[in-house]
């Protein structure tokens, strides 16, 4: 059972990890467009873009049902981030346990 749970939990925390930084680049791209500091008329930056917008957008959307609005600012990135981080902490003593 441990030869194929262990590999399973390690693969899980991987695909968490990539999807944190998808997040963490989106928030970053969204923040150097609002400050003009790259524009979406480069083809590159769009397609980037449009891209993470379609991987990270369906968990930020439900986030947002959620959370109550606070103005101008945007708490959800932050949310799911934590909400990684504590998937990947139980997987983590998970693993530990089955060692």
């Amino acid at each position: 059972m441990n030869t194929i749970l262990i590999p399973l939990l390690t693969v899980i925390d991987v695909a968490l990890s990539l999807y944190m930084w998808a997040v963490i680049i989106s928030v970053v791209l969204s923040w150097l467009v609002a400050f003009n500091v790259i524009n979406t008329y480069n083809q590159f930056v769009s397609m980037v873009m449009s891209s993470l917008g379609q991987i990270v957008e369906p968990a930020l959307r439900r986030i947002r049902q959620v959370l109550p609005i606070f103005g101008g600012l945007d708490l959800s990135p932050i949310v799911l981030l934590l909400a990684i981080y504590f998937i990947r902490q139980v997987l983590f003593q998970v693993r530990i346990g089955l060692i």
